[in-house]
């Protein structure tokens, strides 16, 4: 299927991603439990700016306002009726801006998870994930996303939902999980795991990898592991930038704009075509990574020695992989942001 991130990708060795979405529209005046969806269609001009924002900072690839626009995360807030529409209009809003611009720039349309568990576990069946799936991406088609983005996902089969969804809906699409439990995303899932399902499913993402967990180190310690398994298909890296601390009544990332381009670099070296960031990026932090990128020749795959080195200690030895004894322990020092 020819679109315009593989067109891309065939011309490119890297691509630069966004940042965040949350902690950029907080920035903008987002309350916190509000439904940044909901801005689609309240405010279309500040999520024309969260947009624009990415692209004059050098980002290929921008993702939808859309994160939680599906019915079962809308029904939190009374909008599950408007699940389609709203994701309808943040990728409208994305197609304006990219067309606006004199280079290709790739409108991802973000779907997150359900915040469902699914069955035999919890109430949420196959049928029905893909269904809620299938409707978001319906919305993003209609409003002109390039490709579809699944992201921040932990169990297997709703990323088999989604995949199905997709599929229905004739969209090519990437998708990320999050790990962030000593390598495992949170229902256990390891890299080599998620090389092995992405490899098996009947509709497999034209790129996939991690984003968000914990911080920038344990990221690109996944990314070095789906590496090792020889993935063929571009990999993914979307971390955080740095650690969350709770300051003056407000979360704040301790990332800073240069150690997220230590990141980035890291992250091409590591193995990962598509780098981007997650929460607490904010463009300063995506003009130093889209430099680092684009001036730093690329250097041999590092060690975990030197990705804790320059980024700051695991957060634990175990890293999912059985090599927990190869892993650096955490240390008492770290940059802070």
């Amino acid at each position: 299927m020819t679109n315009a991130l593989s067109k891309l990708l065939q011309t490119r060795d890297w691509l630069l991603a966004d940042g965040a979405t949350g902690t950029n529209l907080f920035n903008m005046g987002l309350e916190s439990g509000d439904a940044p969806e909901l801005w689609n269609d309240m405010h279309p001009e500040r999520i024309t700016k969260l947009y624009s924002m990415a692209v004059d900072a050098g980002s290929d690839i921008f993702l939808t306002n859309s994160f939680g626009g599906n019915a079962a995360r809308l029904k939190l807030h009374g909008a599950e009726k408007r699940a389609r529409e709203l994701s309808r209009i943040s990728a409208e809003i994305g197609r304006e801006v990219a067309d606006s611009r004199d280079r290709p720039i790739v409108v991802a349309g973000s779907v997150g998870p359900t915040g469902e568990i699914m069955a035999p576990m919890g109430a949420l069946t196959h049928e029905l994930a893909v269904e809620i799936f299938h409707e978001q991406a319906d919305g993003l088609k209609e409003g002109g996303a390039d490709v579809l983005w699944l992201e921040t996902i932990s169990a297997p089969e709703e990323y088999k939902a989604a995949a199905e969804a997709f599929k229905l809906a004739g969209m090519p699409w990437c998708g990320t999980m999050s790990f962030d439990t000593a390598g495992r995303t949170m229902m256990g899932m390891t890299s080599a795991d998620m090389v092995n399902m992405v490899d098996g499913l009947a509709n497999p993402p034209l790129a996939f990898g991690a984003n968000c967990g914990v911080g920038a180190s344990d990221l690109l310690r996944t990314v070095l592991g789906f590496a090792a398994q020889g993935a063929e298909r571009p990999i993914i890296a979307k971390g955080n930038a740095g650690i969350p601390k709770y300051v003056d009544g407000h979360i704040h990332y301790d990332g800073t704009p240069d150690l997220m381009a230590d990141y980035a670099v890291l992250a091409r070296d590591c193995g990962a075509t598509i780098i981007g960031g997650c929460c607490g990026t904010t463009p300063e932090h995506l003009e130093k990574m889209h430099a680092a990128l684009t001036t730093r020749p690329r250097g041999e795959r590092p060690t975990l020695e030197q990705i804790a080195e320059a980024l700051g200690p695991f957060s634990s030895a175990a890293d999912g992989t059985g090599d927990e004894d190869d892993a650096p322990k955490r240390r008492t020092r770290r940059r802070r942001g």
